[in-house]
Formats: structure tokens, sequence, C-alpha cells
């Protein structure tokens, strides 16, 4: 096993794109890191840089103490796994996976002995002896898998393993992987698209952002999944990580009666101290605009709120509602123009949105107990939990600490 660090690495292609812009990133031995964020944002190509598959335009990646900026892909001790398998179909199952120990020149008894125990880590014994068009799509993953383990690596990439599947079998698949970095230990770099599959399978997570001449980093924040979801640096971080997304609002802080309140449109909440230690910056943002952001999980039906909600509730009428038997998602709108900054375009764009078509009204999204049924077009009195509370600097997007 190896770490793998990233220094200045920036890919800048013959026409003068640039992909990928000074990224620093340090994965630890062992660690299993992902790498996340909409299309275009260049966590595909720093995978391929890393692998060798892209040159490197400017900057330093080493593996374990070797740099490796000009080493061939062969001869990186890395192994990949790819969205499409990429099976050899003529070949049996057992043979997919030992090929690369073949080309090698590897001992016969050895290839005999890794594929076996890769299989039965994976739980495909039965299937060796079958081709892949015989396999389901998750079988054929875990083949692919097991192509890559019995190269016994420094370091795993994984490029969207599991896009192809089927949602079912994605979460289950999601488990499996946890489980087998659990046992195996190898450093892994993982790229997802997927910010709910980067939250349960990354021990850390680096967002990244398409690259602006404006705004030119494409790494955001590298961190828990925890830290990411409760502390984001910027709009960016808290307007992609979240399902559904922070709700984000333009509104302001007021000192009334020795207590802090946040206003936007029409709104009145008394914000709880707790907001405001980890806030410390608002000191300095009082009666000013700032950019107040609610996750979902902090709106709750006022009869089922599991906190004290006095002087922080909201009477809304329920536009839509989704009923997923789990939780119940209440859609609703505030009259205060929604929030646009470069962070918020570039999410929008992601989704297909435009700022135009926002309307003049904010989109807001609750998170409520099943337990109480809703229905649309139902006015709903919604208690906030003012103690998680975001606030951002609408100048900067960064968030006020």
């Amino acid at each position: 096993m190896a770490g793998i660090t990233l220094e200045g690495v920036a890919k800048v292609y013959d026409d003068g794109t640039r992909a990928v812009d000074d990224v620093n990133l340090e994965v630890g031995d062992g660690e299993f890191l992902v790498l996340v964020g909409p299309s275009g944002c260049g966590k595909s190509t720093l995978l391929r840089m890393i692998a060798g598959l892209e040159h490197i335009t400017e900057g330093k990646i080493t593996i374990g103490d070797r740099v490796v900026n000009d080493v061939p892909p062969k001869d990186r001790d890395i192994a990949m796994v790819f969205q499409n398998y990429a099976l050899y179909p003529h070949m049996s199952v057992f043979d997919n996976m030992a090929f690369g120990l073949q080309m090698r020149k590897t001992e016969r008894s050895e290839i005999e002995r890794r594929v076996m125990r890769a299989a039965a880590l994976l739980e495909i014994t039965d299937f060796l002896g079958r081709k892949p068009k015989a396999l389901s799509g998750g079988q054929r993953q875990r083949v692919a898998m097991g192509r890559a383990i019995v190269r016994e690596p420094a370091a795993f990439l994984m490029d969207e393993p599991l896009s192809n599947l089927d949602a079912k079998l994605r979460v289950s698949m999601r488990t499996e992987l946890a489980l087998l970095h659990r046992r195996l230990g190898t450093t892994t770099v993982y790229v997802t698209h997927d910010q709910i599959e980067a939250m349960t399978l990354g021990q850390r997570v680096a967002v990244l952002k398409p690259y602006t001449v404006r705004r030119p980093l494409n790494l955001q924040q590298v961190d828990t999944p925890g830290v990411l979801f409760d502390e984001p640096r910027n709009l960016f971080v808290a307007g992609f990580i979240g399902s559904p997304a922070m709700n984000l609002v333009t509104g302001h802080l007021e000192s009334v009666g020795g207590r802090v309140e946040a206003v936007f449109g029409g709104v009145r909440l008394a914000v709880d101290p707790i907001a405001l230690e980890r806030h410390p910056a608002v000191s300095d943002h009082m009666n000013r605009d700032i950019v107040i952001g609610i996750r979902p999980r902090s709106l709750e039906h006022e009869s089922l709120a599991r906190w004290e909600s006095t002087g922080a509730n909201i009477d809304v009428t329920a536009e839509h509602v989704e009923m997923l038997g789990s939780e119940t998602l209440i859609h609703f709108e505030l009259p205060v123009l929604p929030v646009i900054t470069p962070d918020i375009e570039e999410l929008l764009g992601d989704t297909g949105d435009y700022p135009a078509s926002l309307g003049k009204v904010s989109r807001f999204t609750a998170r409520v107990s099943p337990d109480i049924a809703v229905a649309a077009s139902t006015n709903v009195r919604l208690a906030v939990d003012t103690r998680k509370l975001h606030f951002f600097d609408p100048a900067t997007g960064l968030r006020l600490v």
C-alpha cells in the first residue's frame, strides 16, 4: 500500500482548455477518498492523471515515495476499475481475473491463489467458469473489481464503477465496497458524480467544481462527510452536498430585545446562540445582506419538532408533497428573490436550470416526519431548528467563520 500526493497539479489541453487547476491533495496510506462534483469538474481527469492515462501539464504526483509524472501506467503499481467493466467477452471469469497476472508471467500457483482469494472475497467463486454474458450487471462489476484485487496494487483507482447498475443494486454494492475496503485496507481513490455515494463511501470526500477563469480553483473542500454536511466552506459545497439540497435565501440579521433574529421573505426567526457561535464573523455582518442556509432536515412539522421552536416557526403553503414512506418532503415558496451567486449559477447549470427560470420567489424543501399527513395546497406551520442555520457572505460565497 501507499499514499498518493498531488502538488499543484493542472491539466491544459492542446486547444488551451484548462480542465484542472492547481490541485493539492494528499490521500493517506490505506484511505478511501472520494472525488465528487458535477459534470466537467475534472474529477475523472484527475484520476486519469494519477493512473498515467493523461499527461500532467503542471505539478507533481507521488505514489508512495516515488514521483510518477513520467512513469508509464503499467509501472505505477495501481489498478483501475472502470464504469463499463471492460471484461473480455470470450474469456471465463477466472481468465478475466487472471489475465493481468498472466501478462506479468506470474506463476500459475500464485495466480490460482490470488484469483480464488479474490473470488471468495467477492462471493463469485461459483461463477469462475462462466463468460461475462452469463452474468448480471452486479456480478460483472464484481469480476472487474476482482481483476483489480488480484493485482495486489499499492492503490485502487475507481471511475464511477457503480453508475451502470440499477438503484437497488447500487445501494447493496456500496455496502460491499465499503466492507471490501475494510478487509483489504488498500488506498483507494473513487470518482463519482453522486454525492450520496460519496458521503456513504468516503472516509474523506474532496468536492470539486468546474474550472472557470473567474473562479479557477477546482478543489473546494476536503473533509469527512460529516464536516462537509455540517460545516460547508462555501455556497458551492453547501448547495452540492446534501439531498435534498440546502435551502438558500438572501436575508439579514437584526438584534431585537437582546436576541438575534434572521429576517427574510416576511419571516422572522429567533436565532439560537449555538448558530451564532458557529459563525463568529456574523458580528461584522449585522443588518447587512447575507445568505442564510437551512437544511431540509432542520424544518419539521411544528407538532413533531424535536427542538424548542419558540420564536422560530414559519407558516407556509405546501405547493407539492412527496410521501416517501420513511419521510415526507414538503415543497413551498417564499416571496423573496432567489440567491444567485457565481457558485449557485454553476450548480444550476449542472441541473439544466438557469437564473431566469427561477422567477421572483425562493423555493424551499422541508424534510418532515411521515407521521402527519400533509396534502398539497394546504397550510402548514413548520418549526425551524435555528441551532443549525448556516450563514454565508454573498460577495465571496464563503461561510461566515
